[in-house]
């Protein structure tokens, strides 16, 4: 009888757990959205901002009568978020990479076509003066169907961020007259206070706008070129950084590092002493796309939050707190928004949208042979810091050794001598 008794309860208990974990998982019918985007990407509530996230799950509930639950997760790369998709560790609904990835995910085949009749404020996006009339080039699939794989999220270029208070008079002149360089990231004045990319393609972008290549260079020698230019510039670079520049860049700790343009008004914020400028030789434009991975669960949610995310007020929450371009023609053209970021920074929509005179280009997909080779020389580059990091903390710690055996060494002949010293007057 004791033993039915305890078997029945332990029946019970299981059954209450698999009933509990099975409600926790589906939330009590609450189905989960996940959602991965880059970091600082997205109006969260906090200063008083919207939280985009919260208003998508309140909306949702309020249209459909079901709860909702977007788990939101981050990535610091086009790289990393590569590597994490490819991995399986997680199914994301909802992916934002930059236009060449999304070119490899979708040469790859594995993203989803998108119902664009779930997503009718598709029609507040612009993006003629960036790409062009016609699809995209990152959107066009092996078959060149008329299917969309992406809608973009922002756009944007890259720049060099300054210190003003720790540039020399000349370099400050030079870049107030719209000729500042990229070869201002090579000078060695600067010696421990420039900054550089953490990612092999933005790294590598650096170095070919300097010496005049083109970014989607076919050249092996051009590549390697470039590798010739960062090592020469590694030993005055103090460090390789994606989201740690906020810190740096604010606190006054580095003088120079080249940036998303967006990122700028968020560091300026916290430190007036910075600036920004496009470089004379040419910069990188970019834009950051969403897209529904093949291996999503819930594919039409995933459209109903980029539909929302193109709402007016979601749209203009996401500018206005991120900082960068946007391709939402209502927000771009509202005077509430042109207000609110000319106040964060004077020269705000110019640096954003003024964009004609510069050589802007496009990062494209590259084919397998170049991946490898520029996989091959970003880990040359910074295997070859960690081996001299290595080096220098081997030669650090032989020293250490050698003077701790010759203080001991000496310390017992002092020893010895003394107690001989003591046996001879004995």
């Amino acid at each position: 009888m004791k033993r039915f008794l305890t078997t029945f309860l332990v029946i019970c208990i299981l059954s209450f757990l698999f009933l509990f974990f099975t409600s926790c998982d589906s939330g009590g019918n609450v189905t989960t959205l996940y959602v991965y985007n880059w970091g600082e990407y997205i109006s969260d509530g906090s200063e008083g901002s919207l939280d985009v996230n919260a208003a998508f799950e309140v909306w949702y509930e309020q249209a459909y009568g079901q709860k909702i639950k977007v788990n939101y997760s981050t990535f610091s790369s086009n790289e990393d978020m590569y590597a994490k998709l490819v991995s399986g560790a997680t199914s994301y609904d909802i992916v934002i990479p930059s236009d060449y990835m999304v070119e490899r995910l979708l040469k790859e085949d594995m993203l989803r076509p998108l119902n664009t009749a779930n997503i009718p404020n598709l029609q507040n996006i612009d993006m003629t003066a960036v790409i062009g009339e016609g699809k995209p080039y990152y959107d066009i699939d092996k078959d060149h169907s008329d299917k969309t794989y992406s809608v973009p999220y922002t756009y944007g270029t890259v720049g060099i961020i300054y210190n003003k208070t720790m540039l020399r008079a000349e370099d400050l002149a030079k870049i107030e007259a719209g000729e500042g360089s990229w070869d201002i990231m090579w000078d060695e004045h600067y010696k421990g206070n420039i900054l550089q990319f953490n990612n092999s393609r933005d790294a590598f972008a650096t170095a070919m706008f300097k010496e005049g290549y083109l970014v989607n260079t076919t050249s092996e020698a051009e590549w390697r070129a470039a590798l010739d230019a960062l090592m020469k510039q590694k030993p005055i670079v103090q460090g390789y950084v994606m989201d740690e520049i906020y810190n740096k860049m604010s606190s006054g700790s580095a003088a120079l590092a080249p940036y998303y343009a967006g990122d700028f008004f968020t560091m300026y914020e916290d430190n007036e002493d910075l600036g920004f400028f496009y470089p004379t030789e040419g910069t990188n434009v970019f834009v950051d796309a969403m897209c529904i991975p093949n291996t999503s669960k819930n594919p039409e949610l995933a459209e109903l939050y980029i539909n929302f995310m193109l709402s007016e007020e979601a749209a203009t929450a996401n500018a206005e707190y991120i900082c960068y371009a946007t391709p939402n023609k209502l927000v771009r053209e509202s005077e509430d928004y042109i207000g609110a970021m000319e106040e964060l920074h004077p020269d705000a929509m110019s640096i954003l949208y003024d964009t004609d005179g510069i050589q802007l280009q496009f990062y494209e997909n590259l084919d397998e042979e170049q991946l490898v080779l520029l996989n091959n020389l970003w880990e040359e580059l910074k295997i070859e810091s960690s081996i001299g990091s290595a080096i220098m903390i081997i030669a650090c710690v032989i020293a250490g050794a050698a003077i701790g055996l010759g203080i001991f060494f000496f310390v017992r002949r002092r020893r010895r001598k003394r107690y001989t010293d003591t046996l001879w007057e004995n």
